[in-house]
């Protein structure tokens, strides 16, 4: 990790004799609402304290440090759960927009830290609304992440046309998409990743209530099971399909193929982006009821890997260099292989997903696709190009939704806040 934690303790506001209001004591608002110090109880220590202290520890409970170069949640080791959500901004004026940012910046690494948002879910002034939700009391930081990215709708929005990066580019329609326009795009983006979906949900939950009347969420998505891993030394996950996914994923700590493949470097051709990525979104559905009624010997030439091990055609374990002639033309990790894209290579940080049913009695049920790239039109586009043509795996799934963000570099510090480098000469 190359982000730096400040433990800086936040001074105590001076004893007047009669309790503050809940806004005096702060000095800052978000969209109608104040944020500031917490006060929780619980298994993590939710007091004044420092925005950045880790409260918890370490394992799945501790805190993932909320500021650095990159923002967290994209070569961060890969969580157990997910709530993304798409938003759509209600307004025109840019100087309200950005104060949301700012205050969703110190909601996010309250929250990430393991702390309640302001005063917190009990304790403050009875007549009005509490700061926190309170569904995160007693429950530990899970190293939650909170990842921000802007779509390409938002550039027109606040007639900021010039400062979209060439990268961020439309995607095209791509054979066989079924996209559902009210499931796909959004001006902007939150993703929450946290070992307690809980953790995860709570925070989507208060930005959204922090945005009220600024944005709204245009839609969402729970997922669960990680499908992509980060961390290549630990057990690689499964699919809901039951197979190994995401064996040659760009690992965190490959820190020459992350400045090479995902953070957008000095001289790509927007300055504000530096330090950034790009995200792409898609939702796939998965046809479980045909999937579980094919033969072994077709699932494993469709994906190009046996069920068990995970390994390539004609090797014996699942890291070992696949002999891509040995696969079926039509096999999905030959079709994938950046050496079938001129090098293409793309980070990913998928989830599974389950939904109910469709009325029909199937499943609602699939992967939930995630990838990061320093430049969509060099990864997720000729890779998607190429499985779209001719994946056999395309028998078997559809996507559905989708979208595209320019995720900003970190938070450097306090004083930073989620767009400065896009809004700051602006606003």
């Amino acid at each position: 990790m190359t982000n730096a934690q400040d433990s800086t303790e936040p001074t105590a506001p001076a004893d007047t004799g009669r309790a503050p209001s809940r806004r005096s004591l702060l000095g800052w608002g978000g969209a109608g609402l104040a944020l500031g110090a917490a006060a929780a109880g619980g298994a993590v220590a939710m007091t004044r304290t420092g925005d950045d202290v880790d409260p918890a520890g370490s394992g799945t409970s501790g805190a993932v440090p909320f500021h650095g170069a990159h923002q967290a949640g994209i070569a961060t080791a890969v969580q157990d759960r997910l709530h993304f959500a798409a938003f759509d901004v209600k307004t025109d004026d840019r100087e309200a927009f950005v104060r949301l940012l700012k205050d969703w910046t110190r909601a996010a690494s309250r929250m990430t830290a393991g702390h309640a948002v302001g005063d917190g879910a009990y304790g403050g002034l009875a007549e009005a609304p509490p700061d926190d939700t309170g569904e995160a009391l007693g429950l530990s930081p899970s190293r939650l992440t909170l990842t921000i990215g802007f779509g390409p709708s938002l550039f027109e929005k606040f007639d900021l046309a010039d400062r979209r990066p060439e990268a961020l580019v439309d995607l095209p329609q791509f054979p066989g998409d079924n996209l559902d326009k009210a499931r796909s795009n959004g001006d902007l983006c939150i993703q929450a990743c946290a070992d307690d979906p809980q953790v995860a949900v709570h925070a989507i939950r208060n930005l959204a209530r922090i945005g009220f009347g600024t944005v709204a969420i245009r839609w969402s998505q729970l997922g669960f099971g990680k499908t992509s891993s980060t961390t290549p030394d630990a057990q690689t996950p499964r699919n809901l399909m039951g197979f190994k996914d995401g064996t040659r994923n760009i690992a965190g700590t490959e820190t020459d193929r992350l400045k090479k493949f995902v953070w957008v470097g000095d001289g790509d051709g927007t300055d504000w982006m530096t330090g950034g990525s790009y995200l792409v979104a898609r939702r796939i559905r998965m046809n479980i009821e045909t999937w579980d009624r094919t033969s072994l010997q077709e699932q494993e030439d469709v994906f190009g890997r046996d069920k068990g091990e995970g390994a390539p055609v004609g090797k014996a374990k699942e890291h070992d260099e696949p002999f891509l002639k040995a696969m079926k033309p039509d096999a999905h990790v030959r079709l994938a292989h950046p050496d079938a894209n001129h090098g293409a290579t793309i980070l990913r940080r998928g989830y599974s997903f389950t939904d109910g049913t469709d009325g029909l009695g199937r499943l609602e049920a699939g992967l939930f696709f995630l990838a990061y790239q320093r430049d969509v039109r060099k990864g997720f586009i000729p890779v998607q190009r190429n499985l779209s043509r001719s994946d056999a795996l395309n028998e078997y799934i559809q996507h559905v939704s989708s979208a595209v963000f320019a995720v900003p570099p970190g938070v450097r510090d306090r004083d930073d806040w989620w767009g400065r480098t896009l809004f700051s000469e602006e606003a």
